[in-house]
């Protein structure tokens, strides 16, 4: 069983951006000043953020926001259009084929969403200044989120203080704001709690040393693309220092995603999850399920996302040398109940998902109901509650196997030694039962990360990093003067723009 995690977990409502008064924050001139209370309207406050049940809110477990723009405008997920059911408008397939506009609503929220976290921050940060250690874990939350805000967005606003009003809020460069969040980083580092903040007590969920370490590491990896320098050798001592303080594979890759993960020992940042004490929620299994699959384990579904061909092909499915891993990670055929029986549709035949037939609209087709392999990653809680989207899985964001596979790329990129890197690749894959490689290339690496990380919001971070992002999603004939790689940056919002004339639009919008 979970303990009880430290944290006030409030509900979050919509904010405008750098709204100065988030209607879902206590009055401050209400807050009773004691260690406890403070910490609760403060940091308690920032961390249940993390997760969400609305649309846009969280840092993942809920649709329209981090998650979706990092998934389904990749070459790991898609949403197809399944007669009546998710055309939404259009939306899905925009992202897929990297047609997005700039007054889509997920954008803007999810905008709002990650300053709404960064303006409590700021207040956090100035509440906490008698208290040293939490201002500095507050620092560590708010660059937590501009590294987000730097991957999505890129040249974005860097709002330091509670106070700023918005004709003075200005936009920072990308390099600068990756200079930003690396220094933040590297500042409180050292202040950081060095303890594991995947296991229940008094660190679960929170920002530790060994996450600041793991943020670090990604930053310098992805140095090439937020600051136009390669900096991938700076990772390698962030990841030696998270393989040094004990972080290890588990010994079954499936473990890191069961219904009870807080003790892993290979997760390093979660998002905690009790479908009793908490609201968060985790929407991804409902959204993939057919309606008569998932009624078959007594929940709903949606009838959703599915894996693209591309999964297939990097997974080796249907062959004789097919990754283990997508067993894990996918339903390909015949899916089973809770009991282990063979699920069949509501007409009396067997349910057989068909890969191999999906497609950006499958409207029409023979498979219409059934194209596409649908997620499973997670382990199915049968006592989940709200359709299983209340679980006790804790959502995983950082786990030691990407340390490994950062630290393999960052080898290659760097000029150093290659078979170190391969070592570390075939850890990996030797755990999962994989075939061991036995060469390496950073195509390989690109392959490797597709399967490992399935539907773990990393894709497309990966894509651009390889240069592989814009390849071949997008049909929309380039415009006069757009660079070719415009999407490797989503819009500023529209409406954020009309609200404040200082700020510019990315290029090619």
């Amino acid at each position: 069983m979970k303990r009880y995690l430290s944290l006030l977990l409030l509900p979050l409502a919509a904010c405008s951006f750098l709204d100065k008064h988030p209607r879902d924050q206590k009055p401050r001139e209400e807050i009773v000043i004691d260690g406890h209370t403070l910490y609760l309207n403060t940091l308690g406050n920032l961390y249940s953020l993390f997760g969400g049940s609305a649309d846009s809110q969280g840092l993942m477990g809920t649709y329209r926001g981090v998650y979706d723009l990092e998934t389904f405008t990749t070459d790991e997920a898609i949403l197809p259009t399944r007669g009546g059911d998710w055309y939404d408008g259009g939306l899905w397939q925009r992202l897929y084929l990297h047609a997005w506009e700039t007054g889509e609503a997920p954008l803007k929220d999810t905008w709002n969403y990650l300053y709404k976290v960064v303006v409590l921050a700021n207040q956090a940060i100035a509440d906490l200044s008698g208290y040293p250690a939490l201002a500095q874990e507050a620092r560590a939350v708010r660059a937590l989120y501009y590294y987000y805000l730097l991957d999505l967005f890129g040249n974005v606003p860097l709002v330091e203080s509670p106070t700023v009003a918005m004709n003075e809020v200005a936009q920072a460069a990308r390099a600068d704001v990756f200079a930003f969040v690396v220094s933040e980083l590297e500042a409180v580092a050292d202040d950081l709690a060095l303890q594991r903040s995947n296991m229940p007590g008094t660190w679960y969920g929170r920002m530790t040393r060994p996450v600041a370490w793991f943020l670090l590491a990604k930053l310098y990896l992805n140095a090439s693309v937020y600051a136009g320098q390669d900096l991938s050798a700076k990772a390698i001592p962030y990841c030696d220092a998270l393989t040094d303080f004990g972080y290890a594979l588990e010994d079954d890759y499936a473990a890191n995603f069961a219904v009870y993960n807080e003790n892993s020992v290979e997760n390093i940042l979660t998002i905690p999850m009790d479908k009793i004490l908490y609201s968060n929620q985790f929407q991804y299994l409902f959204r993939s399920r057919h309606y008569d699959h998932a009624a078959a384990c007594g929940f709903t579904g949606e009838n959703g996302a599915s894996a693209t061909r591309e999964v297939l092909e990097a997974n080796g499915f249907g062959t004789a040398d097919e990754d283990p891993r997508f067993a894990v990670n996918y339903w390909g055929s015949q899916p089973v109940d809770l009991s282990g029986d063979p699920i069949l549709l509501a007409s009396g035949g067997p349910l057989v998902y068909r890969p191999w037939s999906v497609a950006l609209d499958v409207t029409g087709t023979p498979d219409e109901k059934l194209a596409g392999a649908r997620m499973r990653k997670y382990e199915l809680d049968p006592s989940g509650m709200k359709d299983g989207k209340l679980v006790d899985n804790d959502i995983v964001l950082f786990r030691y196997a990407d340390v490994l596979l950062m630290k393999a790329e960052a080898l290659l990129c760097s000029g150093g030694d290659v078979s170190e890197a391969l070592s570390l690749v075939n850890q990996v894959r030797r755990r999962a039962g994989a075939r061991e490689r036995t060469s390496l290339t950073l195509a390989d690496l690109l392959d490797e990360r597709l399967v490992e990380f399935a539907w773990e919001g990393l894709r497309r971070q990966d894509l651009v990093r390889f240069g592989a992002f814009t390849r071949p999603y997008s049909s929309r004939p380039q415009l006069p003067g757009e660079s070719s790689g415009y999407t490797t940056l989503f819009p500023l919002p529209a409406d954020i723009l009309t609200l404040n004339p200082l700020l510019s639009q990315n290029p090619g919008y």
